[in-house]
């Protein structure tokens, strides 16, 4: 792949979560009249169209070899070893062989939290058709095989959230079924495992056999970056205001549309987004904003496209839906 056209003065990484891909896209683009993006430009494979002329890029893809990167560095996803701490232990028995398993629902503060929602919020959710769409990041962990209290040979999973939102599970029995669940079905997914629903939270065990440390994947540092931006997001960046649409209004989702409010950003030169299969993280340097959400449907990372509007200082990120 030609090198210069991984230069931008704004990137996107896509993280495929099942892919060790980082994948970096050419810059949005400034829209002054603030046009609809063409549907032709879901499919393009470059996604944005480039504002510099090929000179440029390789004069600019100097600068940054010789003061910023020091060499193109291998795009393998960052992780790091956490140990996390005791929660809650559920017994069950895997279908249908009826042998006992056994989760481990642990706890990290280097898990990231899922989206803020509110009981009444939780009850409406799981009483909609696709309760599925908010997504609680975890980390699930090998199988191990322990002993019981029988002395008899089960199967534990260690799973591990965020420790905040367990203690909020922990105090409210509707937020401790709904982990539970979705700690289940997270573990079904990824083993081919059927689980009994039919589970019981052990009183006086906080887990079973020992906990082991687990690697999670954590963001990876864009490769390249712009030479005035050296420094770290100010922690006093701005949340900016933003919607999210999902289209069409009526039928199955095919579409998320981001549009986020910028006041002050006056060109799209000073955005660095990253785009994710479940999340979207956008920075407005130097420090103005930070925007860190999930999303609520599985999306394209490769054919999304984000636009923005200089004259309105608004940001659209289109991303078309893949699962539901």
């Amino acid at each position: 792949m030609d090198l210069s056209q991984y230069l931008s003065t704004l990137i996107i990484i896509c993280h495929l979560s099942q892919k060790s891909l980082t994948k970096a896209i050419p810059r949005i683009q400034d829209s002054i009249g603030g046009n609809k993006l063409e549907a032709s430009n879901m499919t393009d494979s470059s996604l944005f169209n480039s504002e510099l002329e090929f000179q440029q890029q390789e004069e600019l893809y100097q600068q940054l070899l010789s003061q910023t990167m020091g060499g193109i560095q291998t795009e393998n996803p960052v992780s790091k070893s956490i140990r996390p701490e005791p929660g809650l232990c559920i017994k069950t028995v895997s279908e249908p062989s009826k042998e006992k398993v056994f989760v481990n629902i642990c706890q990290s503060s280097s898990v990231p939290p899922p989206p803020e929602i509110s009981r009444e919020e939780l009850v409406e959710l799981l009483q909609s058709e696709d309760p599925s769409e908010f997504r609680v990041p975890m980390s699930l962990g090998m199988p191990h095989t322990e002993m019981d209290n029988s002395s008899q040979g089960c199967t534990a999973y260690d799973v591990v959230i965020n420790q905040e939102f367990f203690q909020k599970c922990k105090n409210d029995p509707l937020f401790q079924q709904f982990v539970i669940l979705v700690s289940v079905e997270g573990l079904e997914n990824k083993y081919n495992l059927e689980l009994n629903r039919e589970w019981k939270v052990l009183k006086n065990r906080k887990f079973l056999g020992s906990l082991s440390a687990q690697d999670i994947r954590t963001k990876s540092k864009p490769v390249i970056q712009e030479l005035h931006s050296q420094e770290n997001p100010d922690a006093a960046a701005k949340r900016p205001e933003f919607t999210l649409l999902v289209g069409p209004p009526v039928g199955p989702p095919e579409y998320l549309s981001a549009e986020i409010k910028l006041p002050g950003v006056t060109s799209s030169r000073s955005l660095v987004l990253d785009v994710g299969e479940d999340r979207l993280v956008l920075t407005a340097q130097p420090s103005l904003y930070h925007l860190d959400i999930f999303h609520p449907f599985l999306i394209n990372q490769e054919s999304s496209v984000a636009q923005y509007n200089s004259s309105t200082q608004v940001l659209t990120v289109t991303m078309p839906v893949i699962s539901s």
